[in-house]
């Protein structure tokens, strides 16, 4: 498969249609360690050595991503759900202007850490492909799967991945 480079981020929208015209599927492969991560956040910085011992959906959205809409509330209800259990989702915004995510989120609360990457660097490590990407993450910090926007329709699926790691043994 053609690898596509996303330096810099304004190809993003590109990539995105890419990515969904031609339904790209979790990318993946299982126990790939997650690259490290450490960005800043309202409240200070989360790292993903610190979360250790949880499972993470690690999320990356931008203010002009129609999809990121739909997966908020999902991503909202997941957190609440699952939150004692170990579950912690990160939500790494791309969009170079802070104040574009601060009105999205006006719009559209996230009841869950949102952390920002202005520079793209986290992205490029992650080899994101479109808006939103999210990869799951296991309690050891291996990216279990990842999947290319957001749809209703495989909201179950996701779940049940979530749910699949939470049941594993905690460290």
């Amino acid at each position: 498969m053609t690898q596509i480079s996303l330096s810099p981020l304004r190809h993003l929208g590109v990539a995105t249609s890419l990515a969904l015209a031609i339904g790209i599927p979790a990318l993946t492969q299982a126990a790939e360690p997650a690259p490290a991560l450490n960005l800043p956040t309202e409240n200070g910085s989360v790292s993903l050595s610190d979360l250790k011992g949880k499972v993470v959906l690690l999320d990356f959205w931008a203010s002009w991503c129609g999809p990121c809409r739909q997966s908020f509330p999902w991503m909202n209800d997941m957190q609440a759900k699952y939150s004692d259990q170990g579950f912690e989702v990160v939500a790494v915004n791309l969009d170079q202007d802070k104040e574009a995510a601060t009105e999205f989120l006006d719009q559209i609360p996230a009841n869950f850490t949102i952390a920002y990457d202005t520079e793209g660097a986290t992205p490029e490590a992650y080899r994101v492909m479109g808006m939103p990407s999210a990869y799951l993450i296991d309690r050891d910090g291996n990216i279990h799967s990842q999947h290319i926007g957001f749809h209703n329709d495989r909201k179950d699926s996701y779940e049940e991945d979530i749910r699949g790691l939470l049941s594993t043994a905690q460290n």
